[in-house]
Order: structure tokens, then sequence, then C-alpha cells
């Protein structure tokens, strides 16, 4: 199974134009990701390249634009887009080139490191030339990667000092800390027209994968063959996750004592702040007739009949408030410029975002006091599964008694 862009460990590498950093991503990748020219600018949009970093594991490198491209609304874009790959880096690379004579841009960039906590490595690039005495001075007693990108030489030296930079655990596991090896847990992936055509969605595949790791049994059925697989089991489930559409099929079929959750709920619960998103749901108890609500999706698909965020879940608000709400949805990267008018946001599973980036997203509507929560939890709140989909989980029990 090819690891997703969500589940890597982003290194971002960042500095001004010219400093290298594209023929950097080609040099530790192997590959020609990045288009190199001495044209200053030349990169605009981010470059991602994933690739397999032992002992850490998958990483996604990221070649951004430079932070100094200023000049004009493009020049301006290409910062931004930048900037925002920030609210994603778990680790940095901050190119310096050697014969750079000063160093505002790139104290800039060390400030947003310091801004998001994000840890980072100091690459010397083109040091097959004399470094310029004000960059000595500047570097001081900072640990320092000496590379010749274009060379491809001490590239090698650089993955070592990635490696011991690296963040041990950049995301807390799906769900492996909920089984024993040996123990069986029950997935329920229906199969219907929103499941992406020849493989399932990224929370069901991890959900395999974390099980098959931890030496767990994995039981895999759709929604109208629960009956028959546990009739048929000799040992008994000790977690049941399903997709939330499916909870009110599912949950009678599941017998109280096996825990019962959904993937959406799990997914949170490992990019992003669970309990939030679970406060965030008892917001709908106050929702009217007319409040405006925003659907946030992370990425981008094809609506389908009867799509999950178009229709399903706006349907369902509506029938719980007894009358149909003013509903936007917005799929992509950026929220509204104006969150303040929403009594609701409610985000998707977030599946092709790493941990930072989903708890960013999140802090975002915090920040001003509007409610948040995700599609999974939603679900299971008005389909009249939400206890049950939260009991596996003690940091949120005060919150689920309706």
């Amino acid at each position: 199974m090819k690891t997703q862009r969500g589940d890597s460990l982003h290194i971002g590498i960042f500095g001004r134009r010219n400093s290298g950093k594209s023929s950097l991503i080609n040099a530790i990748t192997k590959q020609e990701i990045a288009i190199v020219s001495a044209v200053p600018g030349t990169t605009t949009d981010p470059v991602f390249k994933g690739m397999e970093l032992l002992p850490v594991g998958p990483v996604m490198f990221i070649d951004t634009a430079g932070i100094d491209d200023t000049d004009g609304t493009l020049g301006v874009e290409r910062v931004k887009r930048t900037e925002r790959i920030l609210a994603k880096t778990d680790l940095a690379l901050l190119v310096v080139p050697a014969d750079a004579t000063e160093f505002a841009f790139e104290e800039q960039l060390i400030a947003s490191f310091d801004k998001y906590r994000i840890d980072f490595v100091m690459v010397l690039n083109k040091a097959d030339t004399m470094p310029t005495p004000e960059l000595v001075k500047w570097i001081g007693d900072r640990p320092v990667s000496r590379v010749s990108a274009l060379r491809k030489e001490g590239i090698e030296e650089l993955k070592k000092a990635i490696i011991a930079t690296a963040p041990k655990e950049w995301e807390p596991p799906l769900l492996r800390d909920l089984f024993e090896p040996g123990d069986a847990v029950l997935l329920i992936t229906p199969i219907d027209r929103g499941a992406p055509k020849g493989r399932m969605i990224m929370p069901q595949a991890k959900a395999i994968r974390e099980v098959l790791d931890g030496h767990g049994i994995v039981i895999d059925v759709t929604e109208y063959e629960v009956e028959a697989a546990l009739a048929a089991l000799k040992v008994r489930p000790v977690l049941a996750v399903t997709d939330s559409q499916v909870f009110e099929k599912v949950a009678p079929a599941v017998p109280e004592d096996i825990p019962l959750t959904g993937f959406s709920v799990l997914s949170i619960r490992q990019k992003g702040n669970l309990r939030a998103m679970v406060e965030g749901v008892m917001a709908v108890k106050t929702l009217k007739p007319g409040d405006k609500v925003l659907i946030a999706e992370s990425c981008t698909h094809h609506p389908m009949e009867d799509d999950i965020g178009r229709l399903k879940i706006p349907r369902w608000l509506s029938e719980y408030v007894g009358g149909p709400l003013d509903v936007h949805v917005v799929p992509g990267y950026d929220f509204p410029d104006d969150l303040s008018t929403y009594k609701l946001v409610v985000h998707c599973g977030g599946c092709t975002l790493n941990r930072r980036e989903v708890l960013r997203r999140q802090s975002v509507p915090a920040a001003i006091g509007v409610p948040m929560t995700n599609y999974g939890i939603l679900i299971a709140f008005l389909r009249g599964a939400f206890p049950r989909a939260l009991k596996p989980f003690p940091e949120v029990a005060d919150l689920i008694i309706l």
C-alpha cells in the first residue's frame, strides 16, 4: 500500500531564490523532481516528493518558492504559498548559499520556525565555494550541514542530520493502541458509489495495515455481512470500526459489548484534537433554521449522487433543526476570509492532511469562538450513535452524555 501524503513526515525546504532548494530536493531524492534554473523565481508552486528515509519512515519533501520574492502580485502569492507550507511542516531545511552576505530573509524564516515550533536543519549550499565572511560570522556556532546540491556532495551527511533532528513520532496511531497482538478487529467498509474505484479510502486502508503491523486479526466486511461474520468467528472482536454513514445500520448488528466507533472518529483522534471536535458538535443543539453552516473539505473530488458533504449532511442537519440551513461548501486549502458569521464549521475526515495541518485548521475557527466538528462525529450525533462511537475513548467520556 502506498503511503499517503498525510501520513508522511513533512520536510519543507525553505530559503531565498536561487539558494539551491530545487537542486537539493533533486539530489536528496535522486530524481529530477524540480526544475533547476539560474533564473530567480523558477519555482512557483510547492513541489512535493515522497520517499522512504530509514529509519524515520515515509517522508514528504516539499520544495518551496523563494521567501524573498515579493515583487508584484505573483511574487506575493508565491510567498503566501510558501508560508502555507509552514503550517504543515514537521521538520524544515533552511538553505543558505555560501555567497550570501545579508540574512534578513533567513532570520524571518527562523522566526517562523519558532512560531510554528518547527525544528530545522541549516544547510550551507554551494559549499564547494568559499563562504563569505558575513556568512561565517552569521552562522557562528550553529550546527550546519555543508552540501553542494549540484555536485551531489554532502547529501548522505545531510540525511544523517535529518534523521537525528526529525521528531520520533509526528502523529499518534490510528487504532494500534486499541487492541493487543492476537486480538480480532472487525472493519466494516461499505463499497458504494463514493468509494474510490479499485481501492479503499485512506483510513480504511490504514486500519488494515495497523492491525496487521500489530499482529492482530483483520476481519473486513461490508455492512451487509456483519451478522454473518460475527456468527462465523471463533474469536470475538475487541473492536469494530465502521464508516460513519452506516452507523444506523451497523450498530444494531454489533453487540453492545463490542466497542464500536467510526473511521472518521479514529482519523480526527490521530490527526487532530478529538475533544475539541466533540465539544464543537454540541453547537448543533443551538442551531436554528437559516443559520450559516460551513462544510469544509480538505481535498477536491467530483461530487457524487447524494454526496456526503453537499447533500446528506445538510439534509440531516436541516431535519434535526426543523428547517433549512444556509449551508456553504468550501473544498481545498482555505477557509473563507470571514468565519465569524458561521454558527458551525463541519470538517471532512482530513485523511489527506497531516496532523500539523489539521490542528492548524482547527485553530482558525477556535480563535474567533466558532465551534467546529467533523463528519464522523456529527453523523454519529445526528444518527443516534453518538455515545457508542465515542465510548472507546476515555478522554472524551465526560462529553458523551446527551
